[in-house]
């Protein structure tokens, strides 16, 4: 027996992100570990002993496929910011308790940056009181930002939804000859990532989005107005892809210019959106042209009916990766991806440091923006576009997805 094993849910859910579950769950029945526990709710639900053991809630092959198949956290999520155990002891504390009671030999979370940091937090309180339990983070979100990995899972998906979904908006756009403007906002707060995958519309078949715009670029609102006429030049309607997150040259978020008050987050993040809507408003009555904003919101990380198996693979190797290392002896760590190439496509495995992941924002190169920040380069694209090969299917039941979830 290897012990009992604990895993977590946190932060945005994504599309995959039980696949990665699915691979900490057969990665530990595999190697013979004990009980397998789910928290419910994350750090915060395990500190209220909100838990389940995940062999009665996924009983058979079927339940399996199905879990892959289904979007969001299907243990839930939370938001909950660790302190620092210097500044309250308490919480580890009980924390530390509830993981003896439930004679936990392996803890593993899986999310983003803010989850990163829970696990850097917890490996280096273990270490404190010389505690023989390891703690692994598996990687997840959408804005595809953790340090030290090529990209992370649920970022491809979600490329995938942005640039169907952009696909479809430009050819229902281009029906018609009438002047328009129409911009999409696109998650990302920091960094441009998922805006940016916008990019992978421009095929064969579509123009793709006209214009692109990144938290990465300072952004003019002058300029943007300049950039749309200049595309009206040439065709009736202008496609803008940009994203929550842009900023003027002050750092100022540009939705944030709208409102009197910002509302935060656990975590002190300004809480974003409808920066589409805003500069739809403007824009239309400083160019007297049609405009219209769209926001996909959660659309873009729910939507599992268009997942990557790419993806969805790679989601559930990060799982199974960080189950093989903790058995290992591995503590305080990530799993990360490193790729060889992009064609063909290979890429594998290994962990990191946590110390050198946890609050560290990657963002999309400089080189990588291009046209005077409102496009992406070739490099970018050549990056992007494996992530979003392949497909799997849903289990369709009277016409609907097929999806697990706990009673």
């Amino acid at each position: 027996m290897n012990g009992n094993v604990i895993v977590g849910q946190s932060g945005g859910p994504t599309s995959v992100i039980n696949s990665s579950l699915v691979g900490v769950f057969q990665g530990a029945k595999r190697a013979g570990c004990g009980k397998i526990y789910g928290m419910r709710n994350g750090l915060e639900g395990l500190l209220q002993e909100r838990y389940v053991e995940l062999n009665d809630c996924i009983k058979n092959d079927l339940d399996i496929e199905i879990l892959k198949r289904t979007p969001s956290s299907f243990l839930g999520t939370c938001r909950y910011k660790l302190p620092h155990y210097e500044k309250d002891s308490a919480v580890y504390e009980k924390l530390f308790a509830i993981l003896k009671k439930l004679d936990i030999k392996h803890f593993f979370y899986i999310g983003g940056n803010d989850s990163m940091d829970t696990i850097k937090k917890l490996a280096e309180y273990a270490n404190k009181i010389n505690s023989d339990i390891t703690f692994m983070g598996v990687p997840k979100t959408i804005d595809n930002d953790l340090d030290k990995t090529d990209h992370t899972p649920g970022y491809g998906s979600a490329a995938k939804y942005v640039a169907s979904a952009m696909k479809e908006i430009i050819l229902d756009t281009d029906t018609y000859t009438t002047d328009s403007i129409t911009i999409v906002e696109i998650m990302g707060r920091n960094a441009g990532w998922l805006t940016a995958s916008s990019a992978l519309a421009r095929t064969e078949d579509c123009t793709g989005p006209d214009l692109i715009y990144l938290p990465e670029t300072p952004f003019s609102y002058d300029k943007f107005v300049s950039d749309i006429l200049e595309v009206k030049k040439h065709k009736s309607s202008a496609i803008i892809a940009l994203s929550e997150g842009i900023r003027n040259a002050d750092g100022q978020y540009i939705c944030e210019t709208q409102k009197d008050d910002m509302k935060l987050d656990v975590f002190g993040h300004k809480m974003l959106g409808e920066t589409a809507l805003f500069l739809s408003d403007m824009v239309g009555k400083d160019t007297g042209m049609k405009s219209r904003g769209i926001v996909f919101s959660t659309l873009q990380r729910c939507a599992s009916h268009i997942v990557s198996r790419r993806d969805i693979t790679e989601a559930y190797d990060a799982g199974a990766t960080a189950v093989a290392a903790a058995l290992a002896g591995e503590t305080g760590k990530m799993v990360i991806f490193k790729r060889i190439s992009n064609e063909p496509y290979k890429v594998f495995t290994e962990t990191h440091d946590i110390g050198d992941i946890a609050n560290v924002e990657k963002t999309v190169p400089k080189e990588w923006i291009t046209q005077n920040g409102t496009y992406v380069s070739q490099e970018f694209i050549d990056y992007a576009r494996p992530l979003i090969i392949g497909e799997l299917t849903p289990f369709m039941v009277d016409g609907l997805p097929r999806h697990l979830t706990i009673d």
